[in-house]
């Protein structure tokens, strides 16, 4: 097992330290989003879900929502296929569609399973079609800047969650299974969607009454200084963050991210943690020790 060399406390002191956590979260709800590298890492991926058959076994709910750009990228080049972004954004035409439904649902989904039964937990593997689990709509025009100029594109086959049905999560959580929920859906008409991965997070956490959303990502935390991961912003209210924005410290796909925790605090989540998924048991030392170690954002 790789040390911690950033954490100072010994082992047993971690443990000491832990107990009034452990206690405060017992039978709570806890939604974690897993995305960037942890989804093609295999040794990050192991570390993510032993931590989170840890957090079960001490008595948390927990929920884990997962992306999977990386791999759809990764997967679309290796049949032949070049992904097409306009304005930083993916169009997802009938092929992507099918290639996300086949990495997401059929592959990362799967994979997340094998090893939460690796670790002696019960996963079960749902989209958001899944008992309605999500309903969602399609996303309008975008306008986007290309070569200069403002254009408004269809970006294809992407929505956005128009509703939540969380009764299939209570049932599967009430018997002891943690649910691990692709960002597949569908609309009224029965058009299959590719839903972002961070709004979806929000919106499940929302509707499950989650106490915490826990973003795993590729960085520290919200930076003050994007070359130094020690200018880490601890803890932030949600008043603070479009300032933020404004002044160009939160920038590219951090911006979902903040984004998404705003949504999710206004909506009741008490915290949202954004955290470095690359490291091991960032998550157990950031939900259950003082000094935490991502960025915890809050209602202020």
């Amino acid at each position: 097992m790789q040390k911690i060399e950033q954490y100072p406390l010994k082992k047993e002191e971690v443990l000491i330290e832990s107990l009034p956590y452990i206690q405060q979260l017992q039978g709570k709800t806890m939604l974690i989003k897993v995305g960037g590298h942890a989804m093609v890492d295999p040794i990050m991926m192991e570390n993510m879900i032993r931590d989170l058959v840890l957090l079960r076994y001490v008595g948390l709910n927990v929920i884990i929502v997962h992306g999977g750009g990386p791999e759809i990228t990764r997967k679309m080049e290796l049949m032949g296929h070049k992904p097409i972004f306009v304005g930083g954004l993916r169009v997802t035409n009938d092929e992507t569609l099918e290639v996300a439904r086949m990495v997401l649902v059929g592959n990362v989904n799967t994979k997340l399973i094998s090893l939460i039964g690796k670790y002696g937990g019960k996963g079960v593997g749902l989209s958001g079609k899944d008992g309605r689990l999500i309903m969602a709509r399609k996303l309008p025009l975008q306008r986007v800047i290309v070569d200069g100029m403002e254009t408004d594109i269809d970006i294809g086959w992407v929505g956005e969650p128009e509703s939540i049905n969380p009764e299939i999560l209570d049932i599967v959580m009430k018997n002891g299974y943690i649910p691990v929920i692709s960002p597949i859906s569908m609309d009224v008409n029965c058009n299959t969607m590719n839903l972002n991965a961070d709004t979806v997070a929000a919106e499940v956490a929302a509707a499950v009454s989650a106490k915490k959303m826990v973003l795993l990502t590729d960085v520290a935390g919200i930076l003050r200084n994007p070359d130094d991961e020690t200018s880490c912003i601890s803890k932030i209210g949600i008043s603070e963050i479009p300032k933020l924005i404004d002044d160009g410290i939160v920038t590219g796909g951090m911006i979902p991210k903040v984004k998404s925790a705003i949504v999710a605090i206004e909506k009741g989540v008490e915290s949202v943690h954004i955290i470095d998924g690359s490291k091991p048991h960032t998550l157990i030392l950031e939900l259950l020790t003082d000094a935490g170690i991502g960025t915890m954002i809050y209602r202020d």
